[in-house]
């Protein structure tokens, strides 16, 4: 192991992104879906933050309810799901055959955010202890604007991430792009 130190011959940020490595080597999916957990939650307080800017002092501060079940999303669903979904691609339809990346693009367009994204308001849901009818209007009313703004966000980023990124790095890169994705769900959700 390496230390904790940084030295003048070694920064912090390299000891960081070398001990991040090797976590992602030795064991991948919990590394993912702790660094999915944190982020998720992130985003979350980000939106809060966005939320407050331009609104009067007197405001409520930011609440941590939100973040945390942002991160239990993200630690317990979007890290393991988005390891296997991008192991699944690359075995379904390897990098040969022909059209690979449009047909990798549109699996995950069109099979998996859809059905993710479902999964994200049903599990939400049930972690702010809302009932069925409340999920249902939610549904009815947030579900098709949000699958809309994730095809119009998502697109470009998910075809640079399945068809360029190292297969180790896409739940990172997802990641980064969710920081701001989760902060705009948080935004609908409320």
């Amino acid at each position: 192991m390496m230390s904790g130190h940084s030295t003048p011959h070694r920064p912090f940020h390299r000891i960081v992104l070398n001990q991040y490595l090797f976590l992602l080597k030795k064991y991948p999916i919990l590394t993912k879906s702790i660094t999915s957990g944190i982020l998720s939650g992130l985003g979350n307080i980000l939106s809060q933050i966005m939320e407050q800017r331009g609104k009067s002092s007197n405001t409520k501060s930011l609440t941590f309810d939100g973040p945390v079940r942002f991160g239990v999303f993200g630690l317990v669903f979007t890290g393991p799901l988005s390891h296997y979904f991008y192991h699944y691609l690359d075995k379904v339809i390897p990098s040969n055959v022909p059209y690979s990346q449009i047909k990798r693009l549109l699996l995950d367009r069109l099979m998996f955010a859809p059905a993710f994204l479902a999964l994200f308001f049903v599990v939400v849901s049930l972690l702010e202890g809302k009932n069925l009818k409340s999920l249902k209007e939610k549904m009815q009313t947030g579900y098709w604007t949000a699958l809309k703004m994730n095809w119009k966000v998502w697109t470009i980023f998910q075809y640079i991430n399945i068809n360029y990124v190292p297969a180790q790095f896409r739940v990172l890169f997802a990641n980064m792009v969710a920081l701001f994705w989760y902060a705009y769900l948080a935004s609908i959700k409320r």
